[in-house]
């Protein structure tokens, strides 16, 4: 088929190789603008861009697909279908109907639970037993459009990187599966019940609340894994946690309770396992108490 590949981040570069793989030709490669990043703040192309440009694809970023000549310039590409994952844009109606196909997404959840921006991180949050991948026939609602393929996956212990990673590579499976055979996918409406929405992740989420429940928080933790991360502050610093285990004892919320950064919560204790400081790379909580004292007693915030 002739494909109109649109994604961005790292999620969405296992499906662009697939597609390659299977022998469809990738018209184009529609992916975010570069952005200022890293402390240099030099802009620095998507995941999407830096493949496609490997792979030999034209790269295109508009800022919008809203204005007439960026959907004249898409449907002149005379696509079979566009294949979408973690584009990052609204597509208007008129990019919508462009491809003769359609556009078809793979979106990380057993829809329609977790439609929006941030379904990993939510399942996990959340307290989910299982997650998925839903490769779906996209419209002009968040994520409302009738389902083709629907296939779960255990989330256990891992965060949301982990849990990323594997379903990016069974999302791209997935999409190659449905476009080999794609008339005999009969689309299938999405449910009105269970539905729930994934909102993007703020920046004062990944605080920690050491009133929760330890159990709440570690499951905070592996949400919000390696990024942005869920940090506390102490001696006017803060302090990135990455991963962390179930401990016992109780005080008061956030009171540290032995040499070895056992946090007490709201219900039960945790203690860390992996974290970070500013500027440094993860280490162990015992690496950190090395160079960074925290005394029975201290008092998180």
């Amino acid at each position: 088929m002739r494909i109109i590949f649109m994604g961005s981040p790292d999620f969405a570069v296992p499906t662009l190789d697939a597609l390659v793989a299977a022998d469809h030709e990738v018209i184009a490669a529609y992916t975010q603008p570069p952005r200022p990043a890293g402390r240099g703040k030099g802009e620095r192309p998507t995941p999407v861009q830096e493949r496609a440009e490997e792979l030999g694809i034209e790269v295109r970023s508009p800022k919008s697909l809203k204005g007439g000549a960026e959907q004249e310039a898409f449907a002149e590409l005379d696509a079979d279908v566009a294949v979408v994952a973690a584009y990052g844009l609204i597509l208007p109606q008129p990019i919508l109907d462009a491809p003769m196909l359609g556009c078809l997404n793979v979106h990380g959840s057993l829809l329609p639970r977790w439609r929006g921006a941030a379904p990993v991180q939510r399942a996990i949050m959340a307290g989910d037993e299982a997650t998925g991948i839903t490769i779906m026939q996209m419209e002009a609602g968040l994520d409302t459009g009738p389902m083709l393929l629907k296939r779960a996956v255990e989330i256990e212990d891992r965060n949301a990187a982990q849990l990323t990673e594997e379903l990016a590579k069974l999302g791209a499976a997935m999409m190659v599966e449905v476009l080999a055979d794609l008339p005999n996918y009969d689309p299938i409406e999405q449910p009105d019940d269970g539905v729930t929405y994934a909102a993007k992740i703020s920046k004062d989420e990944a605080r920690l609340d050491w009133s929760r429940s330890a159990r709440e928080l570690q499951r905070h933790i592996q949400g919000l894994a390696p990024f942005p991360g869920a940090w506390f502050e102490v001696n006017g610093e803060r302090i990135k946690l990455l991963a962390a285990e179930m401990a016992g004892g109780h005080r008061g919320p956030g009171e540290v309770l032995d040499d070895q950064l056992t946090i007490s919560c709201g219900n039960g204790a945790l203690r860390p396992t992996l974290v970070q400081r500013a500027g440094k790379g993860a280490m162990s909580a015992e690496e950190l108490l090395r160079g960074f004292a925290i005394p029975n007693g201290t008092v998180l915030r």
